[in-house]
C-alpha cells in the first residue's frame, strides 16, 4: 500500500472520528422524577405579602431533560445540580419595566467577582450585548423554617407555597463563568439586575402535600405574544424535597428560612440554545470563555430580548406574570 494511501486512510479515520465527537448523542440524560401530580383544585392560594421577605433566593440549572438537550450539557448523575444565588433586589412584579444592563453595568458585575477582569474586558469588548434571556420557572417558597436536622428525616414533607417566575438572565455575564471554579456565581451575579425576578402574586399552597408532590402544570413563555417554552413541570427531574438537600449540601451553614424562596429551573426553548456540534468543537480547540463569548456576541442575537419587548410566562391555574423590556 502507498504512502499516499495510508495517509488517506489516516485523514478519513480522524475525520470519522472527530465527525462523531461533535454529533454523538449526550449522555446519561436523566427522566423525569417520580412526582404526585396535584391539581390546582387541591390547594388555596394565599397572598405573597403574607410571607416574610426572602432571605436568600437561590436557582437551581439544568433540572428539565430538554434544557440539558439544548445546552449540550453532559449530565453527571452523581453531582449535585447547579444551584445559585439570586439577590433580593431582582424581585419585581407583574407589568414592570425592566431595564436593560448596559455595558458599564455589566462589567462592574463581574468585577465583582473578578476584579482583574476590568482591564480585559474595557480593552476587548467595545460593545457587550447583555444577551438578555428569559426563563419560565416554577418557584416555591418556604412556609416554615427547615434545619439540616428536618432533610435528613425519613418522611419529611417539607411545607411549601408554589409561584410562577421569570428569572431573566444576562447570558454574556453568565458565559464570563465558564472554565472557571465561580461558574455558578456568575449565573447568580447575571440574574440579579434589578427587576430580573418578576413573579406572582399569589401563592398556591397544597392542602396535603407529599414529600414528592407538585402543581403538574404546564409553564409558558411568550415573547411580543409568540410561545417560546411550553412544557409541564412533571418534566422535571428532581423533586423539591431533593432540590432543599442540595441546596443543604452546597451550603451547609446557611439556614433555610421562612419566607426563602427557591426556582426549579427552566424547560426547553431559552434563547441561549447552542448546537451540541458548536459546544463541543469550541471546546476541542480550547477556546478560552473570552473567545466564546466574541463568538457568541458575533453571532445571531435576536433571539435574545430587546427594548421595546413584551415578556408574559403563564404557570396554568397559577397565574402570569408580564414585563416589558426597556
Amino acid at each position: 500500500m502507498s504512502i499516499v494511501k495510508v495517509i488517506l486512510i489516516v485523514v478519513i479515520i480522524c475525520l470519522a472520528a472527530l465527525i462523531y465527537y461533535l454529533l454523538r448523542p449526550l449522555s446519561n440524560i436523566p427522566e423525569p422524577a417520580s412526582f404526585t401530580c396535584l391539581a390546582i383544585e387541591e390547594g388555596d392560594f394565599i397572598a405573597k405579602d403574607s410571607l416574610p421577605l426572602p432571605k436568600t433566593i437561590y436557582g437551581m440549572g439544568l433540572t428539565y431533560r430538554k434544557h440539558l438537550v439544548e445546552t449540550a450539557t453532559e449530565f453527571d448523575p452523581d453531582a449535585i445540580p447547579p444551584i445559585f444565588k439570586k439577590e433580593t433586589r431582582s424581585l419585581t412584579m407583574t407589568n414592570s419595566r425592566v431595564k436593560l444592563p448596559g455595558r458599564d453595568e455589566l462589567i462592574a458585575a463581574a468585577a465583582g467577582l473578578e476584579t482583574d477582569l476590568v482591564d480585559k474586558l474595557q480593552a476587548d469588548f467595545v460593545a457587550l450585548d447583555p444577551m438578555l434571556d428569559y426563563e419560565v420557572e416554577l418557584g416555591f417558597v418556604l412556609l416554615e423554617s427547615i434545619s439540616e436536622d428536618d432533610l435528613q428525616r425519613e418522611g419529611f414533607i417539607p411545607q411549601l407555597g408554589f409561584f410562577v417566575a421569570n428569572d431573566l438572565s444576562a447570558r454574556s455575564l453568565a458565559l464570563l463563568g465558564e472554565g472557571t471554579t465561580k461558574r455558578y456565581e456568575f449565573w447568580g451575579v447575571s440574574k440579579s439586575f434589578s427587576g430580573f425576578l418578576p413573579l406572582t402574586d399569589k401563592i398556591w399552597v397544597p392542602k396535603n402535600p407529599s414529600e414528592n408532590s407538585i402543581p403538574c402544570i404546564q409553564l409558558k413563555t411568550m415573547v411580543n405574544g409568540h410561545v417560546r417554552q411550553s412544557q409541564s413541570t412533571d418534566n422535571m427531574i428532581y423533586t423539591p424535597l431533593e432540590f432543599l438537600q442540595f441546596i443543604q449540601e452546597k451550603y451547609p451553614n446557611q439556614p433555610l428560612l421562612k419566607g426563602d424562596m427557591v426556582l426549579t429551573g427552566t424547560p426547553g426553548g431559552v434563547a441561549i440554545a447552542t448546537p451540541k456540534a458548536l459546544v463541543r468543537m469550541s471546546n476541542f480547540l480550547g477556546f478560552d470563555r473570552f473567545k466564546k463569548l466574541k463568538i457568541k456576541l458575533g453571532g445571531d442575537l435576536s433571539s435574545f430580548l430587546k427594548a421595546g419587548d413584551e415578556v408574559e410566562v403563564q404557570g396554568e391555574g397559577l397565574g402570569s406574570v408580564r414585563v416589558v423590556i426597556e
